[in-house]
């Protein structure tokens, strides 16, 4: 008879936490120490519709990146959208979805199932599946994800973990500003342990990690590319508005770096400016195409134009949200997770607490 894996459930505090990438990045340590682990998302939040079809984009990524097989891939139980959602206080919907939470455990051969719940612990009530509830129906651990704001995050986690108990074996303290990293080793993480809530790991900021393709911004923006489309996995870290007169211009371009500039088609001092410091793409607003000067200077420098149907302002806004609900999709991303996280999570302990037995790299 087949030995019973584990299930070990990450969670967030809050979206947009960063917690698929940490997922991610246990998942491949995982496997590189040899665990027989299974994958998957029962609420889906990434969703990409194609005619009739819903993709869960996290676990069609797991799946590419871990290459993981079909049969270690759990399905969705349901996507977290405004239809469904409707269909299901209008009373269309009437599945006992904790029920079909059960059918994961037939997954459960090999050491470990490794699910990825929502974006709160609370989200999926409506279907009697927050992540508490799933934990108690799979009698599973639970690691929670915890981005620093500031150190009211200890807050959040004391619910946290009067909600779970036992269940949560430790948290994860994610995107910590390199100036308050050591306020956080010294006393949130002695705090946090005093309350008997393990500090698995302390996670500093990384700007790739928080960074987003020109490619992904055309297609926010629904821009125009009107040069080097070869060049649209460069990664734009920083959001710069150019409005101002060209000396100040410099000197603001220049504090900044991988930035993505937004300025008038008729702003050329400002985009020549730009082109000379930092900038990973130059934006247009108002309907007016840049000087032959430029556009050849961009060519020569690799920098992408993308001229946009926009004001600025909703541009800016457009690009902040990008910035916001940032993926994990680009591989150079997924190697900083992986070099993050071999650094900065002890993974002994996390194994030791769901009762598997490091195991010896090769």
């Amino acid at each position: 008879m087949p030995k019973s894996a584990k299930f070990l459930l990450v969670g967030s505090s809050e979206a947009y936490s960063g917690k698929s990438a940490l997922v991610l990045g246990m998942a491949h340590h995982f496997l590189t120490r040899g665990l027989d682990i299974a994958y998957g998302k029962p609420i889906g939040t990434c969703l990409d519709r194609t005619g009739t079809a819903i993709v869960e984009e996290d676990v069609q990524f797991m799946a590419e990146t871990l290459k993981l097989a079909p049969e270690k891939l759990l399905p969705m139980l349901f996507p977290l959208d405004e239809e469904t959602i409707t269909r299901r206080i209008c009373g269309e919907d009437e599945v006992d979805y904790q029920q079909a939470l059960q059918s994961y455990l037939q997954f459960s051969a090999g050491d470990l199932v490794l699910l990825e719940g929502a974006g709160t612990l609370e989200e999926g009530r409506l279907f009697n599946l927050t992540l508490p509830q799933m934990a108690q129906q799979l009698d599973a651990a639970v690691v929670l994800v915890a981005r620093f704001h500031s150190p009211l995050i200890v807050d959040g986690l004391l619910a946290a973990k009067q909600q779970l108990g036992n269940r949560l074996l430790g948290v994860l303290i994610n995107d910590v500003p390199s100036s308050v990293l050591e306020q956080v080793q010294a006393q949130v993480k002695p705090f946090l342990e005093q309350q008997k809530i393990e500090v698995l790991g302390v996670l500093p900021r990384n700007d790739l990690l928080r960074s987003v393709s020109v490619g992904e911004l055309v297609r926010q923006l629904q821009a125009e590319v009107l040069c080097r489309a070869d060049r649209l996995d460069l990664m734009v870290e920083s959001l710069k508005i150019g409005a101002m007169n060209v000396n100040s211009a410099l000197e603001y371009f220049r504090r900044a770096r991988n930035m993505a500039v937004v300025t008038g088609g008729d702003r050329t001092d400002i985009q020549l400016a730009a082109l000379e410091t930092s900038t990973q793409c130059l934006i247009l607003t108002g309907h007016m195409p840049p000087s032959p000067t430029i556009l050849s200077r961009a060519e020569d420098l690799e920098i992408p134009i993308l001229s946009v149907d926009l004001d600025t302002l909703t541009t800016v806004e457009i690009i902040d949200r990008a910035f916001g609900q940032v993926r994990l999709h680009e591989l150079i991303k997924v190697q900083a997770v992986y070099q993050m996280m071999n650094k900065h999570v002890n993974f002994d302990r996390l194994l030791n607490q769901l009762g598997l037995a490091p195991i010896a790299t090769a």
